[in-house]
């Protein structure tokens, strides 16, 4: 994993996508993960300040003491965190914004015991349109397919939020198998021997917990998600 920031408070990394953040009960035979890689990296205990859905890559924010995890946990809970997205999503979306609560989501194993009795709770997305592009290949019923790269900004911090928003606004994530579109998804694994889900962590930016310098952090894509979009024709 790409260092992307580090100084002796924090440090950033890029995270591929299919890498746990740390054990979980969704694939208990898992042997590496990202909290390891990054304590093997630097020969230092770390926190994990936030997290990435396992199919999700780009920025992942780690602390070398506990002090600087509560005070980022703060930013966060008080939304003074930004986080944006890259993703690739079916159809030609344009610039808007979705205000839609959602129940907390349940994985069927990680989160078993988990009771859902939670109302719905406030969710907030913004996104912006940055490329669309049309395909000369047939997904039923149609005889071409519409695709948007979007830049993802959410407001709230809600599981699964941005690929459950755009699932609702009927534009559903590429690559996501849990709220996507099966046809899309298979047509993108025939094509462009896709087998991921095309969201990446983009850009964070927070106040550092010690100095409160304004600190704004890049991840570059990966080389795969990079060229497929030029295969595909979105620019970036």
């Amino acid at each position: 994993m790409e260092t992307l920031y580090q100084d002796d408070f924090l440090i950033a990394v890029n995270k591929p996508a299919g890498l746990l953040v740390h054990r979980s009960r969704l694939d208990s035979h898992a042997t590496e993960f990202a909290l390891q890689k990054v304590r093997e990296k630097t020969g230092k205990f770390v926190f994990p300040v936030h997290r990435l859905d396992r199919p999700t890559s780009g920025i992942l924010l780690f602390t070398f003491d506990k002090e600087s995890v509560r005070n980022l946990t703060y930013q966060f809970s008080e939304h003074g965190i930004c986080k944006r997205y890259l993703a690739v999503v079916r159809g030609h979306l344009i610039d808007g914004e979705l205000d839609y609560p959602l129940k907390e989501f349940r994985d069927r194993i990680a989160d078993k015991q988990v009771q859902q009795s939670k109302p719905p709770q406030q969710a907030f997305t913004e996104y912006r349109c940055l490329s669309q592009t049309t395909l000369p290949i047939p997904v039923r019923p149609y005889d071409t397919s519409r695709y948007s790269l979007m830049e993802l900004t959410p407001k709230t911090g809600r599981k699964h939020q941005l690929r459950r928003h755009m699932a609702h606004l009927r534009h559903p994530i590429i690559g996501d198998t849990s709220h996507g579109d099966g046809k899309h998804n298979a047509m993108f694994r025939d094509n462009f021997d896709n087998n991921r889900l095309l969201l990446h962590a983009a850009f964070l930016s927070f106040k550092h917990p010690e100095t409160d310098k304004l600190i704004e952090i890049n991840a570059p894509l990966y080389p795969f998600f990079k060229s497929l979009l030029s295969k595909i024709k979105l620019n970036y």
